[in-house]
């Protein structure tokens, strides 16, 4: 049996929901394949922040583009955008622990304000009136105003079904083999089609030999329903130093205010790890951290715990465009902690490449064509 589309997406996470539905807005025939939840793997798993970041100008282009394309959609759909999706415009305030971070503070705030991202410098008694619950002693800290937080499942299952309210149809298969010209999936099925888009985040290294594309495990934890406790998404500043530290194991200070009410609490990040349990060690490493941030998060009550594999590459930056040796596969994949953020930017840029068509920024540093890769097919 085979069944014919123009573009098959392979994953219905929200990068893949996110291709789907602007694949089918520009009028191409649809076929989303996963044999999972929707949304439920890496989206499932991740923080809900829609954030600008600034560790390269790649970095930013992406995320300050695809923001600014969630604030559009959120606003050209706010009468269809479902409240479950929790959409939270609560910025985010970048901590500054002391002098040394507050440079770091005014060098964000230079190059956020020479872009035209709306952010404010706050010394430590307006930290503390804005979160009156950090610890006293900080430094101060940086206001990134238009971040926004939302709970991604939700978002990922709106998509999906937008996308087939305009003529997608969604597969719940298993693809087991595919080529320029299509998919097979574990029925036997073939589904034939002119673009095949991967969008399964760590599996998609499975599916190719060499590809540079690697898990990170991270743990997070969730609370009851403390309105009013948090009202910012909260990074400390030594975040970006664990980051670019060397590849070992390591915790930063990162919560989220949910529109529950409900706390986020994070985050961790393990190269090499395969086991998708929580580790206690690890997620009591997680919650010292925090309450050295926030001395009363020792006092809330944590409802769930859990872990998910994010996909990284070396330079941070995804892979989106045609995978090495193929004339019509594409890559969406390797966002790490970004991949709610990016997802409508790199819907775009799946798009423009598959019709030909300009971007709106350059797509040269996220081609997969910048790391060397092998056109053998690992086993599915």
């Amino acid at each position: 049996m085979t069944a014919v589309a123009d573009a098959i997406v392979l994953g219905a996470g929200i990068v893949g929901t996110a291709c789907a539905l602007e694949l089918a807005r520009r009028g191409l025939r649809v076929t989303i394949v996963d044999d999972g939840i929707v949304g439920g793997g890496a989206t499932a798993a991740g923080m809900g922040h829609i954030t600008v970041m600034d560790d390269s100008e790649p970095q930013f282009a992406l995320t300050r583009y695809s923001q600014q394309l969630w604030h559009a959609f959120k606003e050209d759909m706010q009468s269809r955008f479902p409240r479950e999706a929790e959409w939270l415009p609560c910025g985010t305030i970048w901590v500054g622990a002391d002098e040394e971070e507050m440079a770091e503070v005014h060098r964000k705030h230079a190059f956020y304000s020479a872009r035209g991202v709306p952010t404010q410098i706050l010394d430590a008694a307006q930290l503390t009136e804005a979160e009156p619950n950090l610890r006293r002693g900080l430094a101060g800290g940086l206001l990134v105003e238009e971040d926004v937080v939302i709970y991604p499942p939700v978002a990922a299952a709106w998509m999906l079904r937008q996308s087939e309210a305009l003529g997608a149809t969604f597969v719940r298969q298993r693809a087991i083999a595919f080529e320029d010209g299509g998919v097979r999936l574990a029925d036997g099925t073939h589904l034939a089609a002119g673009s095949v888009i991967h969008a399964t985040g760590t599996w998609t290294a499975q599916m190719f030999a060499n590809l540079a594309v690697n898990p990170r495990k991270g743990h997070l934890l969730i609370t009851e329903r403390y309105p009013g406790f948090l009202r910012h998404q909260l990074v400390e500043l030594g975040y970006l130093k664990s980051a670019a530290s060397a590849r070992g194991d390591s915790v930063a200070f990162n919560a989220q205010p949910r529109a529950t009410g409900q706390i986020l609490i994070g985050s961790s990040r393990q190269y090499g790890a395969t086991d998708s349990a929580v580790e206690a060690a690890m997620l009591a490493r997680v919650l010292r951290r925090a309450q050295e941030f926030m001395p009363g998060i020792g006092q809330l009550q944590g409802i769930r715990a859990w872990t998910g594999f994010r996909a990284s590459t070396p330079d941070k930056l995804p892979l989106i465009g045609p995978a090495p040796g193929y004339r019509n596969v594409y890559l969406a994949t390797g966002h790490e902690g970004l991949g709610i953020t990016t997802a409508t930017g790199t819907a775009k840029l799946i798009a423009d490449q598959i019709l030909g068509r300009a971007s709106a920024i350059p797509i040269a540093p996220y081609l997969p064509s910048r790391y060397p890769s092998s056109r053998e097919e690992a086993p599915a």
